[in-house]
């Protein structure tokens, strides 16, 4: 496998990206000549080009991770230019030909990823009109443009006849934003959602055939010429030092040999096999440190016991100490527990790197290759330009699962052995080793007066920060590789309050982190999981909502509408609540199939989600058979796209609510395969999802990745106690769980 720049690969595809300038002040035309200026954000040429044959090129710095995201900026890009969708190709996540938008993260993957293209291409559209217009020597405004054809009422010229072999050596000014806001200003305006012909139509996903029929590669099919396999060998438990290897256990490996720095060990093989069996083979003398996790049973009472490190209060309005000690008050208290998730992805990390002395190039699974590009160039001692990182499809994470740590392992042993090396875990080591999502514990607790309004509102998170190492791969502390090497972890103390608008008059929503239970090399390390800490947090604050509406004896959804302020908010409770025929009732009547709401804001937003749900006593199963979610997120890009994307958060949320913990010994995670870590399975997935998408072109999109995650884990929650009468406040509401709560009921 051979490594092309951006420049190669533009000429060995056939690009030739248009080279119209802005006309100088004279008004005559400019055309400029020279080659490929330097990938930047300031360069037109680094989002999008046109080829020879008509096709749009847009180079899109994030990538698709199985949420039809790569047609959505297709759509996007061929609306502004006036092309067809199919003649549209987005070249995702390689840092060769992508400048960095901040990797997938945070479902800003068309509300800023989307947005940075659309300009893109209505600069590029304003510049090859231009062009037009002094070809023909007809004004712009009597111009038309249908699918990359320019015509006037007697002439016409393409966009692949306009192109002269040169770039658009125009520059844009790049906007970089706080976080993941990033965008770029140009002079062309961008189309208004009423001339959009592409937008808002459904096109089905260009990954499903390859996946299906096995006619491309995942990261795990990647090879170079000359590689190594590795495997890197895990310690049997946290806090651990390596005090010797015995390379002699392994010598009857034909090719197989140990890499050690300090305490990380690997072994690399020419064979995979014989890697594997090295693995399983080599003797490793391993010195236990100090320090241990609580028992399992006891983790949420060390949360509630342990000392605050952080604490935050984003929200704080009102006299609450006032409203709780109001004369004839009623107080209701509640708290509520999310164990640590792991993200069990369908495989385990891989990487292959061609460490080099002068550059490296990484193919990696990794939903941030621009990070692992500037990780990389740090554990190596290269400079970043030096390296490149390509992204491949992997099982996916949604977060941060163990792709980042293979690309930078896989870097570090192709840079000790002088060869490429591909770099695998085994199953084990990825659900046992992956970032965790964090364990947590939540207060609830609010004030009503005589008239049954709520006076006084307080939710306070507390828990292990969702960011003990960072949710991407730019800084080796935050990979095993560099923590072994001794990089000690830099965690940030963050977590979440609940996002709604519920309008409490004295209201704080305040969180609270705790230190790692293990600062280094802890298979119990935390990181963003699928809306990091969205899940557990509103587990808690939207069952306390339904908690708080049986308080004053008013049906949740009524509730929800009296308290919430925003228009879009209630206009999705409404819609939820319509679509799944919601009727108020007697709470007293339980027939062990009940239906539950939840309502939630992430990030403009909106969603609303019912869950029908029956309960088997015997077995203590919880089956969600029906989910309705009305969902907001602005301007829908592609309807099906999206129900698709939303789909798969019920389906993830539900699995996350009934099934997934964590599972850990005072050393080590137990829950290792699918049988301790068990997932939603095909049997007890919804037979009926229905998405009621509400549609608003006159508002930017915003994401979907996320959202409905947030929901689904309350909304079970809540249909589960119409369901019993019994309020499970722990998560997961798994069988053992819920046969234990029956019984007591």
């Amino acid at each position: 496998m051979t490594t092309l720049t951006r420049r190669e690969f533009l000429k060995s595809s056939g690009a030739l990206v248009v080279a119209f300038a802005a006309p100088p002040l004279t008004g005559a035309v400019a055309q400029v000549a020279g080659g490929k200026p330097a990938l930047a954000p300031t360069e037109l040429d680094s989002w999008v080009a046109v080829l020879p044959d008509g096709r749009v090129q847009a180079f899109f710095g994030k990538m698709d991770m199985g949420q039809s995201l790569e047609v959505a900026i297709a759509q996007i890009v061929a609306d502004e230019l006036d092309v067809a969708c199919d003649k549209v190709d987005v070249l995702m996540g390689d840092t060769g030909t992508s400048c960095n938008q901040g990797g997938a993260s945070g479902s800003t993957g068309v509300s800023n990823g989307g947005r940075l293209l659309r300009n893109a291409a209505a600069e590029a559209r304003r510049l090859l009109l231009e062009g037009a217009s002094r070809k023909l020597d007809v004004p712009v405004d009597q111009l038309q443009v249908e699918d990359g054809v320019i015509r006037s009422a007697a002439k016409q010229v393409s966009y692949a006849e306009l192109v002269g072999g040169k770039y658009f050596h125009h520059q844009v000014e790049w906007n970089k934003q706080v976080g993941n806001a990033m965008d770029i200003k140009v002079h062309a305006k961008p189309k208004s959602p009423a001339d959009y012909k592409v937008v808002g139509k459904s096109f089905a996903r260009r990954d499903v055939a390859w996946k299906v029929y096995g006619t491309d590669r995942f990261v795990t099919d990647v090879r170079v010429k000359g590689m190594l396999h590795a495997r890197v060998i895990r310690p049997p438990r946290a806090a651990c030092q390596v005090r010797g290897v015995d390379e002699a256990s392994i010598r009857s490996i034909r090719g197989a040999r140990v890499v050690r720095e300090k305490d990380f060990v690997a072994v690399v093989a020419p064979r995979e096999w014989d890697a594997v069996r090295a693995a399983q083979m080599l003797k490793v003398d391993w010195h236990a440190l100090d320090g241990a996790f609580p028992a399992m049973d006891q983790l949420h009472e060390h949360i509630r016991s342990a000392k605050v490190v952080k604490r935050e209060e984003p929200v704080k309005k009102g006299d609450l100490a006032a409203a709780f000690s109001a004369p004839g008050v009623r107080i209701v208290e509640a708290q509520y527990e999310w164990p640590f998730q792991s993200h069990a992805s369908m495989g385990p990390g891989c990487a292959v790197a061609d460490a080099r002395v002068d550059r490296c190039t990484v193919w990696t699974g990794s939903q941030k290759p621009h990070f692992v590009r500037d990780g990389v160039a740090r554990l190596l001692g290269m400079a970043p330009e030096k390296v490149r990182a390509i992204w491949v499809a992997g099982p996916g994470s949604y977060g941060r699962n163990d792709a980042g740590d293979a690309a930078l392992d896989a870097a570090f042993l192709s840079k000790a052995t002088g060869k490429p090396v591909r770099v695998q875990g085994m199953r084990a080591d990825g659900t046992a080793w992956d970032p965790k999502g964090p364990a947590c514990v939540h207060r609830a607790r609010a004030a009503i007066d005589a008239s049954g309004k709520v006076i006084g509102y307080e939710f306070v998170s507390k828990g292990f920060s969702r960011q003990h190492i960072a949710t991407n791969e730019s800084d080796p502390a935050d990979s095993l590789v560099g923590q072994a090497t001794g990089i000690p972890a830099k965690g940030t103390q963050i977590f979440g309050v609940p996002a709604e608008s519920y309008g409490f008059e004295n209201k704080l929503l305040a969180w609270e982190t705790i230190a790692p239970l293990v600062e280094n090399c802890s298979p119990l390390r935390t990181a963003h999981m699928r809306d990091p800490v969205g899940p557990e947090i509103h587990f808690g604050a939207e069952q306390f909502i339904d908690e708080l509406a049986a308080a004053v004896g008013e049906d949740p959804v009524a509730f929800r509408l009296r308290y919430l302020t925003e228009a879009r908010h209630q206009a999705v409770v409404k819609a939820a609540a319509e679509k799944a025929g919601w009727q108020a009732r007697n709470s007293s009547e339980r027939t062990m199939k009940g239906r539950g709401i939840a309502f939630a804001e992430r990030n403009g937003t909106a969603v609303a989600a019912v869950a029908e749900v029956e309960v088997e006593r015997s077995t203590g199963r919880i089956w969600a058979r029906r989910v309705v979610v009305a969902h907001d997120c602005g301007l829908v890009i592609n309807p099906q796209g999206l129900r698709y994307t939303i789909e798969g958060n019920v389906v993830q949320g539900i699995s996350r609510a009934v099934y997934e913990q964590v599972r850990f010994d005072r050393d080590a995670v137990s829950s290792v395969d699918w049988a301790s870590y068990p997932i939603l399975e095909m049997q007890d997935a919804p037979a009926t999802i229905e998405v009621l998408l509400i549609n608003r072109p006159e508002v930017a999109p915003s994401g979907a990745g996320e959202p409905t995650m947030r929901v689904i884990p309350a909304a079970v929650a809540n249909a589960f106690f119409d369901a019993t009468g019994v309020r499970l406040r722990k998560a997961p509401l798994n069988a053992e769980r819920v046969k234990a709560a029956l019984s007591r009921a």
